[in-house]
């Protein structure tokens, strides 16, 4: 099956999104990393998010820490015993394994990677490398440009890897090729913006004139504009995106929800 193939329809002409990333889960519901219990800022983030009532979540990637399965099933028990009622999409990040991700799959956590409501399309990308840096093989660069070559509609683009260099030290595991997939998303003429987790803080930015927007972390957040890594506890945080088609026309509205430690 190829990347795109699956498909979830919204028969609607507005979305709420919720954008949640980098939960860095462990086996162990009480795992910390940089002294963060990760489970329970994952757990109070989805109850946040839950009062918002989104039609979807879409979850950035790095869901595990420790690589285990019992990690994923960890992400899965917590999205089912909280107040979600809406599907949870998925993107891998360089810490996670599409087996297990897809093992996870299935009922409210859904693995389809074209959202389609009515006027626009959501597609999500596997920005997934060998290393910890990103990379979008040459194959799925032709998925994606045929994809956005075939749509009449306007596209909003998430993946796990940050595009471009955010002036810190995770710029060295950022998307190896990512000047490359911007230009065929600006080249299509019908990309509004590309939204993307990893860097675990908030980014605005643009490359030719594309808005490209970083989620912070549920799990820890790296602080900004340094050449060492550096760690801080500001507490959870998600993104929230209201995405509407009027007459035409692609709107996106999105603010960060920062949740107190």
């Amino acid at each position: 099956m190829a990347w795109f193939d699956e498909v979830y329809n919204f028969d609607r002409s507005t979305l709420n999104i919720a954008h949640i990333t980098d939960s860095h889960l462990f086996a162990d519901k009480n795992g910390e990393y940089f002294s963060v219990n990760t489970a329970k800022h994952f757990e109070q983030s989805l109850a946040h998010i839950a009062k918002q009532q989104p039609d979807c979540v879409i979850f950035g990637g790095d869901l595990t820490q420790d690589h285990s399965f019992e990690s994923y099933l960890l992400f899965s028990d917590l999205i089912n015993e909280s107040a979600l009622t809406c599907p949870v999409f998925w993107v891998p990040g360089n810490h996670d394994e599409l087996a297990m991700l897809n093992r996870i799959s299935g009922a409210q956590i859904n693995a389809a990677k074209r959202i389609t409501g009515n006027g626009f399309d959501l597609l999500l990308i596997n920005s997934k490398g060998p290393t910890p840096a990103g990379w979008v093989t040459s194959n799925h660069l032709d998925e994606i440009t045929q994809s956005l070559i075939s749509s009449s509609k306007s596209n909003v683009i998430f993946c796990h890897h940050n595009p471009l260099p955010i002036n810190g030290y995770l710029d060295k595991h950022m998307l190896e090729n990512g000047p490359q997939l911007l230009n065929i998303l600006v080249n299509s003429a019908n990309v509004a913006a590309i939204f993307h987790g990893h860097v675990h803080n908030d980014y605005a930015q643009s490359y030719r004139e594309l808005a490209v927007y970083a989620t912070p972390a549920s799990s820890v957040q790296f602080v900004k504009n340094t050449a060492n890594w550096q760690q801080k506890n500001s507490g959870p945080a998600y993104r929230m995106l209201k995405i509407s088609s009027v007459q035409g026309e692609l709107n996106i509205k999105t603010d960060v929800v920062w949740l107190s430690v």
